[in-house]
């Protein structure tokens, strides 16, 4: 009996081994197209969608080579399958097919079955059509899913992808987007790891698109240490984005390590592109370093150590883009060596229509305005929060303006706009400025500040001879709130105060006597020379209500004359209504002593006299020049005022801090 045990045991485990052998061989000479329907129907059942393997459908088995140990000799089934198709949704336009498939073929490793997960090394699809729709509601067709709503208890890891030829078709009402990308397989893999390229055509927002690009044969899902290559050229519309580097995990995009070049019309239209909020810019072009990584926050992406230009002036800089909630913040630091002013232009809609019509804006300015009438667009402000420091180290600009630097920190959030500061280097002195502008309402509701320091007389008419030798300093503050949604509009509703005070200083005296038409001391000047006079003091006080600057008081004195400015500019008609009024402090022989009015339109402005006044004293002159020659003189001279209160009072007022209430208060 005990030699028995042994015998049965060898002949039951024999049997057992006679029985797999006999299953295998069965297995391997199975013809598995018998098997086609009922895979057909499975596949159907559990994506909701008609299924068909309409051609070969081949098993086979091979022993893994990237396995060790025992697990080796396991074998793996291959499966290729011919001639597939998936079916569309009902609703879908793009014909009865999501995908077809000449052949696929792929491994699986049967001993991760066991924990419910599908393990597929390697998926190779050969001619590949995927015809994928998205509706404007969000509504997609390859969201696949049967009656039964539950979880499944199966995971897929797919580890690999390889794609040899074929197309994808994307039909987007969401995105606005028509796509046909045509994938082929290069002759042989390049020394970067280039298998396949790739051709795209269609359209993005009703723009023409089109581009190319190379990409790696295989694409590895799961395998963080081999990066992936990649790169890309694609044209939508006027802008053109260049990429080139490598992409790890794609799945997941877990890292991006490209170079990017970006150019285009505007920078503004990236927007559509890119979901980050630019503002309008002349053409520009940029190339640097893009890193990026996605995780469960969203993703933080750098585009570091960007160089470029904008119209004519350079930049450069890092720019880091933060994904997370409630918006996404755009965040760094950009700057220029030399700045074009009139590169600045487009920012407020400032440039020229022609220049409008190279970003693409239409072209609004009328040719009689000057204060620009393009509206802001406002409807990208609450897409983006953005933390930007920006600086112009010299600028280049026309020689009548005496700008020399810029600096400002813009920030953006929930749609409200700041620049705080914003800083100009002018004329030897600093143009500060805080400036919000509110977009969640309609009209914008902005709050302006302004503060003028030591702003150098001489510097401030760098054209103007006669002020070359003049000395003294400007400062000044204005406090504006208003409703609009452009420059024009916004300063034409704007309320507040602007005051400005020159306090000691030289003026050119040939200027003054002009301004006073004081004949023959002008005439004498030119004779013998210019020379300073002493002033006193420059004060204004400008009380703004409406865009209409009203004078409260305008008044320059220096110890030969009193000059007065009364009147208003209209900011919302671009009108000028000034009148100056000169009063010498001593006697003037030969003076025609009449107010100048400053009249006209901001775009062509008028200095004139009076008329009347000056023909009246003419008349007078050669009607006493007829009856007594010497009292011909006496019409025409000017025995001078002394009716002054002093500076202190004007300076005072000047030196008040202006007041504007506030935009959220004014009524709509």
């Amino acid at each position: 009996m005990k030699s028995l045990f042994p015998r049965i045991a060898a002949w039951t485990l024999l049997f057992l081994l006679g029985l797999a052998a006999i299953g295998i061989a069965l297995v391997l000479c199975l013809d598995w197209n018998r098997a086609r329907p009922w895979i057909n129907q499975r596949v159907s059942e559990a994506t909701g969608r008609p299924f068909a393997i309409r051609g070969d459908l081949v098993l086979q088995w091979n022993n893994p080579e990237t396995e060790t140990g025992w697990r080796r000799w396991v074998p793996w089934p291959r499966l290729s399958a011919h001639d597939i198709t998936l079916g569309n949704a009902d609703w879908s336009k793009t014909g009865p097919h999501l995908a077809e498939i000449k052949q696929l073929t792929f491994s699986l490793n049967p001993l991760p079955l066991l924990d419910h997960t599908i393990r597929i090394p390697t998926l190779e699809l050969a001619g590949p059509v995927l015809s994928l729709e998205r509706t404007a509601d969000g509504k997609n067709n390859w969201t696949l899913a049967s009656g039964d709503t539950a979880p499944s208890a199966w995971k897929l890891d797919l580890q690999r992808l390889v794609l040899n030829h074929g197309t994808i078709k994307l039909a987007d009402a969401q995105a606005k987007l028509n796509l046909k990308i045509d994938v082929e397989s290069l002759p042989r893999e390049t020394a970067e790891g280039y298998g396949i390229g790739w051709k795209l055509g269609g359209t993005f927002r009703q723009t023409p698109l089109h581009g190319s690009g190379r990409a790696g044969a295989v694409l590895s899902l799961q395998q963080d240490k081999k990066p992936y290559p990649l790169q890309a050229g694609v044209q939508i519309g006027t802008t053109r984005i260049d990429i080139a580097g490598t992409l790890t995990k794609p799945d997941a995009l877990a890292a991006l390590d490209l170079r990017l070049k970006l150019s285009g019309a505007s920078m503004a239209h990236l927007y559509p592109i890119t979901g980050i909020t630019l503002p309008n810019t002349p053409p520009f072009s940029t190339e640097g370093h893009l890193v990026g990584k996605l995780d469960k926050a969203g993703g933080r992406w750098l585009y570091e150590h960007f160089k470029g230009s904008v119209g004519e002036s350079d930049i450069g800089g890092t720019l880091e883009y933060i994904s997370h909630q409630p918006r996404p913040l755009l965040r760094g630091q950009v700057q220029s060596n030399q700045l074009r002013l009139e590169d600045l232009a487009p920012l407020i809609g400032a440039d020229s229509n022609a220049n409008k019509a190279k970003r693409g804006a239409a072209a609004v300015q009328p040719t009689d305005k000057v204060l620009p009438v393009e509206k802001f667009d406002t409807a990208s402000w609450g897409s983006i929060d953005a933390d930007v420091k920006f600086a112009g180290r010299k600028i280049i600009h026309a020689k009548d303006l005496p700008i020399d630097s810029l600096v400002a920190d813009l920030h953006l959030k929930d749609s409200v706009l700041s620049l705080t500061p914003l800083s100009f280097g002018v004329a030897g002195g600093n143009l500060a400025a805080t400036v919000k502008l509110d977009g969640r309402q309609d009209p914008i509701r902005a709050d302006v500040r302004f503060s003028a320091r030591r702003l150098k007389i001489k510097e401030l008419f760098p054209t103007l001879n006669t002020m070359q030798a003049s000395l003294g300093e400007v400062g000044g503050d204005a406090a504006l709130s208003a409703a609009g949604n452009s420059v024009a509009s916004l300063l034409g509703t704007s309320n507040g105060e602007v005051k400005a005070l020159v306090s000691k200083g030289t003026m050119s005296k040939f200027l003054l006597e002009a301004m006073g038409l004081n004949i023959g001391n002008v005439v004498a000047t030119q004779i013998f020379g210019d020379r300073q006079v002493q002033l006193n003091c420059l004060a204004s006080d400008f009380k703004v209500t409406q865009g209409l600057m009203q004078t409260r008081s305008f008044v320059l004195d220096t110890d030969e004359s009193i000059i007065n400015v009364t009147g208003q500019i209209n900011l919302s008609s671009e009108q000028l209504a000034l009148e100056i009024q000169p009063r010498n402090k001593a006697l003037r022989v030969l003076s025609l002593r009449s107010p100048l009015y400053v009249k006209g339109s901001f775009k062509n402005p008028a200095v004139g006299v009076d008329k009347a006044a000056v023909a009246l004293k003419l008349g007078a002159a050669i009607a006493l020049g007829a009856v007594a020659p010497a009292a011909a003189l006496l019409p025409l001279l000017n025995v001078g005022s002394e009716e002054f209160a002093g500076c202190a009072p004007l300076e005072a007022a000047a030196s008040a801090k202006p007041q504007a209430p506030s935009a959220r208060s004014r009524k709509r």
